[in-house]
């Protein structure tokens, strides 16, 4: 199969030094494109800012923010028989970036960014999937599988995987594997590479 794995945070940059961004250290997505090459499938990941190796045999694509992802999802997609959504896309970005640095205490009253909303990738490329097989993640702290099983619905995923913010930057894991039947699958406190194993094997 032709895999296409996304992995890491977006940069949403504010001026030449700051950004929006989170914790994700890209771990899970880039377990999940080495567990695939293993497997023997041709694996193209697409990565935002980490700090990680590019798993050997596997095409890697570099990006920063959530449009630039987009449109290398846009662009690959058409040529994939599957794609899991391991990354973690920023929801907002400002509304302008400035070019120079932002020098809120020299401009004086209360500072403020205006952010707009970033495209939902996932939802984007994945509405017209056909035949092709989908896989999402969730972070959730709260109502964690009815937000979860609210988004594989929305959009248009197959699979999603329910894990916790205690996941965030770690090597192990618990995670809900639930599909769009109605079952679920627990794998509790394993290692990232264990749980990358068990989601490659649901494509198979």
């Amino acid at each position: 199969m032709r895999i296409l794995i996304t992995a890491g945070p977006t940069r949403e940059y504010i001026d030449p030094v700051r950004y929006l961004s989170n914790e994700s250290s890209g771990k899970m997505g880039f377990a999940l494109a080495a567990a695939a090459k293993r497997r023997g499938h041709q694996v193209t990941l697409i990565a935002g800012p980490v700090c990680l190796a590019t798993p050997k045999g596997v095409e890697r694509i570099d990006v920063v923010s959530a449009r630039e992802m987009l449109a290398v999802l846009r662009e690959r997609f058409k040529d994939s028989d599957a794609l899991i959504m391991a990354a973690a896309v920023a929801d907002f970005r400002p509304r302008r970036r400035l070019r120079g640095k932002w020098k809120a205490k020299e401009d004086g009253g209360d500072p403020s960014i205006d952010l707009v909303e970033n495209p939902d990738l996932l939802k984007t490329v994945a509405r017209r999937k056909g035949e092709r097989k989908v896989v999402a993640f969730a972070l959730e702290t709260s109502q964690g599988k009815r937000r979860a099983r609210a988004k594989m619905a929305a959009k248009n995923a197959d699979w999603i995987v329910l894990n916790g913010a205690e996941a965030l930057g770690g090597d192990r894991t618990s995670v809900t594997l639930m599909d769009r039947a109605g079952n679920e699958l627990e794998l509790l406190d394993r290692a990232k590479v264990q749980v990358a194993r068990v989601v490659i094997g649901l494509l198979e």
